[in-house]
């Protein structure tokens, strides 16, 4: 799965609130992915979305350390944007696939 797919991209409910998160492999040397913060932000912005708080910090998850992204979404009047979409966009943001 990881191969297929090394970043995970949910968008989750937290009670009244929705989150955006982002779980990002650590390479063997330690270091995390840069500009992924950048990356993320500017998928948002493509969608008129907007970031209420953001917190990063580095988890393990099975074996392996990610880096995890945890973006706290401003609704509003209630999600606009399908979490689908959200999903969809930033991951294809972070793969470089969308410009």
């Amino acid at each position: 799965m990881e191969l297929v797919r090394p970043l995970r991209v949910a968008v989750v409910s937290r009670g009244p609130d929705t989150e955006l998160m982002v779980a990002n492999p650590v390479e063997l040397s330690g270091k995390g992915r840069p500009l992924v913060f950048h990356d993320i932000t500017l998928a948002l912005t493509m969608l008129n979305s907007c970031i209420f708080s953001a917190e990063i910090r580095r988890r393990m998850i099975g074996d392996r350390e990610f880096e995890v992204y945890r973006v706290l979404l401003d609704e509003g009047e209630g999600l606009a944007v399908p979490r689908r979409k959200i999903e969809e966009q930033v991951w294809k943001m972070l793969m470089g696939w969308e410009q």
